[in-house]
């Protein structure tokens, strides 16, 4: 593994030169511009703070990047990311997020060791979708407090909301005007623009001018920002108990899953767009490497992000250095702009979540499944959706998955069964029509025969036709599992016993070796497989001939 990365790394560097290194100082620059926003806006809503956003984003930005899989990939703070911890946070404190945070790295070390990145392609793309989106839900949520100016109260999104029954929701006009102007600067914002200045930027720079200009001082803001990378608040060890121990497995699980899965789809998609390679599990090493870093400078899980990754490729990056500059930058403006940032209203970065969470949603997958009318993709994405608000996304995916599989499971049950007589017309080397061809019929078996598939598979055969000789076409079973291999051995054994012949033709090897090893080759003799069924049919005349 040591070796494939030394290789990609000579690969990735050949040639480079200083028209390419500009190029990379460059995008480093406009990713930079991109992330700072939202470095701050992720940390403040994950429950810890601005500033561990920010250490998250360099951190991570140079760590994973040297280490990671492909050239491309740019790693920070995200808000799927911020959405799971928000919960962690109220539950257990920051420290319960920094454990939760270094247990999941070492489990996503393990599974690039293991290699285990191609798990990602058991996961269902509605399944995916929906967690997105329910994901995208709790990130909004999470912010109304912020953009609205209000106070709620509970350790969850759902609530919190519930408590505002209790409370009254007061909106705080200042906060929602400075939300909304970001919102719309957003969104006006014009793309060819945001190429190089992104508008969430432009719209928190406008709106920590217009607090300033008009003194909303009722408006929260984000507080200090420390002028280092060791922040006071950060992984304690000491600090760790039993009992947190055990009731962070799951989050620990929850932060792992999320982290592969965001880190993995980033770098399918940069890979297809930048046309590289993209190695999954040297991808999991590195984030697994970062995130057990991360929370001993106090800074928050980290994973790839595809905002500011398909950013770096549009902007002409070259190597992973372009994710380097860009946390060299970041750093730059946590020591010169510390000052401002501290001022940052928290209602706008509540506006740059709110339009983040919309943009979020897969709009051109949902609008596919739902206007092509695909009922098992839209109940999968809803159910996984809810599952992910209500729930938690461990619970969301694994609920989505078995559900996909329940829906397989369905579908692949559906096993097709049809009976043709033999028209000796189409039989290339035989004149007129032989006797032995009236007693004769083909068995058509379409799909996998399973567990599923055999009560259907049993009550079709007991409407066989009362063939002498039964050719069984498997040509259109691409598999078989022991359940379904049993009932064609007692099948083929009611046959036998009634004085029927059986052939076998055009069967998959997966199916043949289950034939082996069941115990139908043994019965039938390796004289009844046949390549097609016209083979076999000319067999049995030469049978009938010499007799």
């Amino acid at each position: 593994m040591i070796k494939n990365y030394l290789t990609s790394l000579k690969q990735e560097f050949s040639g480079y030169n200083t028209a390419k290194l500009m190029k990379d100082i460059m995008a480093g620059l406009t990713v930079c511009a991109v992330a700072l926003p939202l470095a701050l806006a992720f940390g403040v809503s994950s429950g810890a703070t601005a500033a561990a956003g920010l250490v998250t984003a360099i951190i991570a930005g140079v760590v994973i990047a040297v280490l990671g899989g492909a050239s491309f990939q740019i790693s920070g703070p995200t808000g799927a990311m911020s959405a799971v911890l928000v919960g962690i946070v109220a539950s257990y404190g920051l420290q319960g997020v920094f454990f939760a945070c270094f247990a999941a790295g070492a489990l996503l070390l393990l599974a690039g060791i293991f290699k285990l990145g191609r798990l990602i392609s058991f996961i269902p793309m509605p399944v995916i979708m929906g967690f997105t989106s329910g994901i995208a839900i709790i990130i909004a949520m999470g912010q109304i407090d912020n953009f609205f100016g209000t106070a709620s109260e509970g350790s969850s999104n759902l609530a919190k909301i519930a408590s505002y029954a209790r409370l009254g929701f007061h909106p705080n006009l200042q906060a929602v005007l400075i939300g909304l102007l970001v919102v719309v600067v957003m969104i006006v914002w014009p793309k060819k623009w945001g190429a190089r200045v992104p508008g969430s930027l432009v719209g928190i720079i406008l709106a920590t001018v217009v607090s300033a200009l008009f003194r909303m001082d009722s408006i929260a803001t984000v507080g200090d920002i420390p002028r280092t990378l060791m922040l006071a608040d950060r992984l304690d060890l000491g600090g760790l108990n039993l009992d947190m121990l055990k009731n962070l497995i799951s989050p620990v699980v929850t932060i792992a899953a999320l982290g592969m899965i965001e880190s993995l789809l980033c770098g399918a998609s940069a890979s297809r767009m930048k046309n590289e390679p993209f190695n999954a599990d040297q991808e999991l090493i590195a984030q697994g490497v970062g995130n057990m870093l991360l929370p001993l400078f106090g800074g928050v899980p980290a994973t790839a992000a595809i905002a500011r990754t398909s950013v770096a490729v549009k902007s002409g990056q070259q190597t992973r250095l372009a994710s380097v500059f860009h946390s060299v930058f970041l750093l730059a403006s946590m020591f010169l702009l510390g000052g401002v940032m501290a001022r940052l209203p928290l209602a706008a970065l509540a506006g740059v979540l709110m339009v983040t969470a919309w943009r979020m949603n897969d709009w051109s997958g949902i609008r596919y499944i739902f206007s092509h009318k695909l009922k098992s993709g839209i109940s999968q994405f809803l159910i996984t959706m809810l599952a992910t608000v209500i729930f938690d996304l461990t619970v969301a995916i694994l609920l989505g998955v078995a559900y996909s599989a329940v829906l397989y499971i369905a579908k692949s049950s559906r096993i097709g069964v049809s009976f043709s007589d033999i028209d000796a017309n189409k039989l290339r080397t035989v004149e007129g029509k032989p006797p032995v061809l009236e007693t004769t019929g083909v068995v058509y078996v379409i799909g996998s025969l399973f567990f599923g598939a055999v009560d259907e598979f049993n009550r079709r055969m007991a409407e066989m036709p009362a063939y002498d000789h039964v050719i069984f076409s498997l040509r259109g079973m691409p598999n078989i599992d022991v359940s379904g291999a049993q009932a064609v051995l007692e099948l083929c054994e009611s046959l036998q016993k009634q004085g029927k012949t059986v052939a076998c033709c055009g069967m998959a090897d997966g199916v043949r070796t289950y034939f082996d090893r069941t115990g139908i080759t043994a019965l039938l003799s390796e004289n009844a497989y046949f390549w097609n069924a016209e083979d076999a049919i000319l067999d049995l005349l030469s049978a009938e001939i010499a007799e």
